[in-house]
């Protein structure tokens, strides 16, 4: 810390980050980079149709190869205890449930044999017919029992059918979103051994403990045989929060080569059909106002789809049922079974496509109501969560709103559509949406903080680190719990030897990770008072579980946040551009405001990237993405990026923790793809439903441009 004077209240100080320099410099290990002794190396044999049954695997001249050690199949690999979760269960049946599916794995001693070998192995298939298109009307579509998350499926409040038919100003829109694919720099790679009769794992994850649990549930093995280390994780977004067929094909083959770490790297392609994604969506959204603005009635329907063998339910309306407020109200969601892979959460499951729906009707209702898209959301605040009829612990929407106008120069908005031009053909418009996120706290942690004789405080939890920043932020939290400056804190996170935590998800981590390390550090100070001035030579410890927050049962508790956009459309070739792009959030007390505005700015990135770029084609005839690696995949780079401010508003919520923040790693993802959708009507008179905005939906028909 290049010994400076560091500050004993450290919640609020924008520290750099404490790994920065171990990344900088390379020494930061990820889990393909870790030593281990006599690696070999696994590449996996993917199916090349969409349904079917193998029926034959010819592997003979793959094991011919000179420094190939095994190859596994259904036939030969080693047998799994649960089959309770059908993703994971792999190389046991001949069975193919969507193209790209495992269907064998080789292991080498190096990682240019093992791919080699790979491609020398030939599996005959008896196909079968399959359906991998996700149509609203389709005819299997069917209601999940829950979503992610544990949310209700469908709600109702009200009769909206009967207020939708009443109303003066009527609004009847249905919007898609992509399949989107997480994009993360770092793919999917694990180092597993067997070694004896215990198991290790480096890989990277969301929640070693989690990962540990599905394994030995899996495995039939106890938890105590099984150890997976990730102290760093090269981004995630949600597809490295579960276990995938890519860490069981390397448990697999670790028990197939006893004693020698198997080292496993999904190529991108392949990450394209093994580690999840977030599913497309087709999205009605229908509003009924009065003449006043006043919302009178809202429906939300989503259809989207999950993987045949493998249920997951996105909660994609879920949103709606707390933004504004409408005496009649409902949402639903219908599933399509299709044989595709299974679907997982990526970054704000359901608020970011939802709220893409959602906040672009709003635009569309104030301009036919003649109001301001920002006045007509402030119109629309309700009193108390309109789902549950209780106060939010706190609700700053419109300080944000208000607050982002004034900063984004809102006033006087000229709110006809396609006037404005700028030099070199492009038209120019400006739009707005809102944010939210709601402020998880999820069971499953617990931290021991031990005071050494030197007067350093060992911090160990299970804690994951994204690269959003936690081992600084932690620190923060314990250094100011135990009233010391963060350089007496020695953090231990990213390890199933460490007290389990809670997986990094939803937004929760700082909530439920640091609660927990401050409970830990009252216990350690009580104990410290009553039994000792100073540590022992031996030192001495205290632990703790997450407290429950009995204000939970009172409150709706929620992060907020108001997005503006400038975007230029060029008249000619539809070329969309984003000059400039403003985020107001009201997200409790920040706890590190240098990496917290790192995390909201990353995140309006990756919106403008949903907004623009990100589609995953999918073909059809064969049931695979196309464009499988980031050469085609198109990610937002530097070059589409202009300015991006980012402003958080001085909150006080002293409900929701004991450091009164809230998860800001998705909230500003949340809003982005609508405020930028809203801003390309505004330049051309063009309502853009369907992402991403390409230049192709400014040419069709009725919807061209009009130069």
């Amino acid at each position: 810390m290049d010994g400076k004077t560091l500050p004993v209240r450290a919640i609020g100080t924008p520290l750099d980050r404490f790994d920065g320099p171990a990344k900088v410099t390379g020494t930061a290990r990820y889990a393909f980079e870790h030593p281990v002794d006599r690696p070999v190396y696994l590449f996996g044999v993917q199916a090349t149709v969409a349904v079917g049954r193998i029926t034959a695997v010819h592997t003979e001249v793959a094991l011919a190869k000179p420094g190939v050690l095994a190859v596994l199949t259904h036939e030969n690999a080693p047998r799994v205890a649960s089959f309770d979760d059908p993703e994971l269960v792999i190389l046991q049946t001949p069975e193919v449930a969507y193209r790209g599916q495992f269907v064998a794995g080789v292991v080498a001693e190096t990682s240019e044999i093992a791919r080699l070998a790979a491609s020398m192995i030939r599996v005959d298939y008896e196909a079968g017919p399959h359906d991998v298109q996700l149509r609203a009307d389709h005819p299997d579509r069917y209601a999940p029992e829950v979503t992610n998350g544990g949310f209700a499926t469908d709600s109702v409040r009200g009769d909206p059918e009967a207020a939708l038919a009443d109303a003066a100003v009527r609004l009847d829109a249905t919007y898609t979103t992509a399949w989107y694919q997480h994009a993360q720099l770092e793919p999917h790679s694990t180092i597993a051994e067997w070694a004896d009769d215990r198991l290790t794992l480096h890989v990277g994850s969301q929640g070693v403990h989690r990962l540990r649990d599905s394994l030995a549930t899996l495995f039939g093995l106890d938890l105590e045989r099984i150890r997976a280390v990730s102290p760093h994780v090269g981004g995630a977004f949600g597809g490295k929060l579960h276990a995938h067929p890519d860490v069981v094909l390397a448990v697999l083959a670790a028990f197939a080569v006893p004693g020698r770490p198997v080292k496993l790297a999904l190529t991108r392609q392949q990450m394209f059909s093994q580690v999840g994604y977030r599913t497309p969506t087709v999205q009605r959204v229908r509003l009924g106002a009065g003449r006043d603005g006043r919302l009178v009635a809202i429906s939300h329907e989503v259809v989207q789809q999950t993987a045949r063998h493998k249920e997951f339910a996105e909660q994609t309306v879920t949103p709606t049922r707390v933004m504004y407020a409408a005496p009649n109200r409902s949402t639903t969601h219908r599933m399509v079974r299709l044989d595709v892979p299974v679907p997982t959460i990526m970054r704000a499951p359901g608020k970011a496509p939802g709220m893409y729906a959602l906040e672009s009707a709003m635009d569309e209702m104030a301009i036919a109501c003649g109001q301001d898209p920002v006045e007509f959301r402030i119109a629309n605040e309700p009193p108390l969560d309109p789902e549950l009829d209780r106060p939010f612990s706190t609700r700053n929407l419109v300080a944000c709103l208000r607050d982002g106008a004034r900063r984004f120069g809102w006033a006087g908005r000229d709110p006809t559509p396609g006037v404005r031009r700028a030099a070199g053909g492009w038209l120019v418009g400006t739009g707005v949406a809102a944010s939210m996120y709601p402020v998880y706290q999820l069971p499953g942690s617990s931290a021991t903080i031990r005071a050494e004789p030197d007067g350093r405080y060992v911090v160990s939890i299970g804690a994951a680190d994204l690269g959003t920043g936690t081992w600084t932020s932690l620190t923060q939290i314990a250094a100011d719990a135990l009233a010391v400056p963060v350089d007496r804190i020695v953090l231990r996170i990213g390890d199933t030897d460490l007290p389990a935590a809670m997986s990094a998800g939803g937004s929760s981590g700082m909530t439920s990770w640091g609660s927990t390390v401050v409970e830990a550090a009252r216990r350690l100070r009580a104990r410290m008072a009553a039994e000792h001035a100073d540590p022992p030579a031996h030192g001495i410890e205290a632990s703790a579980d997450m407290p429950a927050n009995p204000e939970r049962e009172r409150f709706s508790m929620y992060a907020f946040g108001a997005q503006f956009a400038e975007v230029r459309v060029h008249e000619a070739t539809g070329e969309v551009r984003v000059p400039r792009m403003l985020g107001v959030f009201a997200a409790g007390r920040i706890i590190n405001p240098k990496t917290g505005r790192s995390q909201l700015l990353g995140g309006m990135t990756m919106g403008l990237s949903m907004a623009l770029h990100e589609q995953c084609v999918l073909d059809p005839r064969f049931g695979h993405v196309v464009n499988q690696d980031l050469a085609e995949y198109h990610i937002a780079t530097n070059a589409d990026v202009g300015c991006v401010e980012v402003h958080t508003l001085v909150e006080e919520d002293p409900y929701v923790n004991p450091m009164g923040s809230k998860g800001i790693g998705e909230l500003g993802i949340v809003g982005t793809a609508a405020a930028i959708a809203n801003a390309v009507h505004h330049a051309t008179g063009v309502r853009v439903r369907d992402l991403p905005i390409t230049p192709d939906r400014f040419f069709s028909g009725a919807t061209a441009i009009r130069g």
